[in-house]
């Protein structure tokens, strides 16, 4: 009676951790950028208004964000964007940062989905463990034992953003048939969302 009840409630309990835990981080989080963005614009808006507006500096945030993706959707836009990308990798620590920063945020854009070509399976780290992975490029090697068909395949590591890239060749590549949202939401859950079965068809 006793361990069946410890048991339920550790049951209960670990279930509720798991759903309380992700919800509450995220409000968490969500109330953080809302803070730390709010503190920036307060004092301007406080200057002009005469008082404090709880808000309005997330709202300038929002506004800017949306403005920016306005002007990068347009020729003219495009161009003083990348006049300003010019600019910055003039700048020593900038240049060595800020290449590999953009080039990698760019990949998971909507619009330069197709930096991924496919959701694939490689053998990683090691022969007989596979890992997912997200083709980048194909590639031509030439060898002494003539040209062989390669494939550059990025293998997150931590999260999205950190991970190994591999090139290894097209015959080692296993297709899973997913799409690209498909995979990184596998990515993020911890495999929690990987079907079950492979490739998907």
């Amino acid at each position: 009676m006793v361990t069946g009840l410890k048991n339920w409630l550790k049951s209960r309990f670990i279930a509720g951790f798991f759903f309380t835990v992700p919800v509450f981080l995220t409000a968490w989080l969500l109330w953080i950028f809302w803070s730390r963005i709010d503190d920036v614009f307060a004092p301007m808006y406080e200057k002009i208004l005469g008082r404090p507006v709880p808000g309005l500096g997330f709202l300038t945030a929002v506004g800017i964000i949306l403005m920016m993706g306005t002007i990068a959707r347009n020729v003219v836009g495009r161009r003083v964007l990348a006049w300003g990308d010019m600019i910055l990798l003039r700048i020593p620590i900038y240049r060595r940062l800020y290449p590999s920063i953009k080039m990698l945020i760019d990949s998971f854009s909507p619009e330069r989905r197709s930096s991924f070509g496919a959701v694939v399976l490689v053998e990683h780290p090691r022969q007989g463990e596979y890992a997912f992975g997200f083709v980048t490029s194909q590639v031509l090697i030439d060898t002494p034992h003539g040209k062989r068909e390669m494939a550059t395949v990025f293998i997150p590591t931590n999260n999205l953003y950190l991970g190994d890239v591999v090139v290894v060749s097209r015959d080692d590549v296993i297709q899973t048939g997913l799409a690209v949202e498909e995979g990184v939401r596998i990515i993020l859950s911890a495999g929690n969302a990987t079907p079950r079965q492979l490739p998907r068809v």
